[in-house]
């Protein structure tokens, strides 16, 4: 096998017998850095891989597609040792040889999966995609200015505001970007101690943003007033790699970092539902008792509700199932990949 090949593993989850399947890709390009799925075409994804050229190690980005029976997600898993692994057919390079090395690639989260947005060293770049994204253009692009090399570590694009922010890291300064005019609309200066890692949106409160990095903390932001974070937690003893908000209830927040751990937190108080969920007011017979009972109610706690120690490496990456909310799954450095529940009292306490 050429050196530098990557390989992408398909991961099926057989919720009902708790069973892992996986079909493995080959990614020929190169080493993987980073991956990103189309939120549009559950078989299109985006990598960042390194790629020498003239002896200079470079990354880069392009568009993939997976084989067509893999995306469906069968229960089947090849024999290992028998089957060969299918390759990814290339749609395009996302070309950046003017611009650096790829830090990541973000899809916009709604639409038709045609706009995609990539960080290269100082340069945010909106790319749209052409003829069954076998084209990419350059649209427009912006740069960050300021002494030294500045190089972005990693960025999110708001599901708000249709789709007209993307939020972005460099060292330890978070910014605001809008998409129309690739100008910057906000700033936050030493938002951590040391480097950003991640960022995140909340997915149903708009102007909400998480951040996490190698000071060990995770803050959540109000990007309206951005001179102090609006709650900051201190659970972790080493960098903080990953911050993610789950998809249907905000409240629930999951990080993964370089102490082995996997914390999930319940961050009710700034949450879209602070009170739990509120009665109708069609259910009350007596409005007036019930608006003086809601004006005494104090929002729910923040807590940890659950630390898990299944790693024993650094955990790089940690996601939620887009399919089951109350899902998720992580991966340390030592290849490990663990799948876990909510806890299931949490979850009736959410729902009911």
């Amino acid at each position: 096998m050429a050196l530098g090949t990557g390989w992408i593993h398909i991961i099926d989850f057989d919720d009902e017998n708790n069973i892992i399947n996986k079909n493995v890709l080959l990614h020929q390009a190169g080493e993987i850095w980073h991956i990103s799925a189309s939120p549009a075409d559950r078989g299109v994804l985006a990598t960042c891989y390194n790629r020498t050229s003239d002896s200079k190690v470079l990354t880069c980005a392009a568009v993939w597609r997976m084989p067509k029976e893999l995306e469906s997600g069968s229960h089947e898993s090849p024999d290992d040792s028998s089957s060969t692994a299918q390759t990814l057919e290339l749609l395009c390079h996302l070309d950046n040889t003017a611009h650096g090395n790829m830090a990541c690639v973000v899809w916009e989260p709604m639409g038709d999966g045609k706009k995609i947005i990539s960080l290269a060293d100082n340069h945010i770049l909106l790319w749209d995609l052409q003829e069954s994204s076998s084209q990419a253009v350059l649209a427009s692009s912006a740069s960050l200015e300021g002494k030294g090399q500045l190089k972005f570590t990693s960025g999110r694009w708001s599901p708000h505001h249709n789709c007209t922010q993307v939020a972005t890291a460099n060292d330890t300064t978070l910014r605001g970007w809008d998409t129309r005019s690739m100008s910057q609309i906000y700033c936050i200066e030493n938002a951590h101690g040391q480097l950003v890692r991640d960022l995140d949106f909340n997915p149903n409160k708009q102007y909400y943003l998480a951040s996490c990095g190698d000071d060990c903390k995770v803050k959540f932001w109000d990007t309206r007033n951005v001179t102090e974070p609006v709650k900051t937690l201190e659970e972790h003893s080493h960098w903080v790699w990953n911050v993610r908000y789950n998809h249907s209830h905000d409240q629930l927040v999951l990080t993964g970092s370089s102490d082995s751990r996997v914390i999930l937190s319940n961050m009710v108080s700034i949450s879209s539902e602070p009170f739990g969920h509120l009665v109708d007011d069609d259910d009350i017979s007596d409005q007036e008792d019930h608006r003086s009972e809601e004006k005494s109610k104090e929002p729910l706690q923040d807590n940890v509700i659950a630390t898990y120690e299944e790693h024993e490496d650094s955990v790089y990456a940690v996601d939620w199932s887009s399919a089951d909310p109350w899902l998720f799954a992580s991966l340390s450095y030592d290849g490990r990949l663990v799948i876990n529940r909510v806890p299931r009292a949490l979850k009736y306490h959410i729902l009911l």
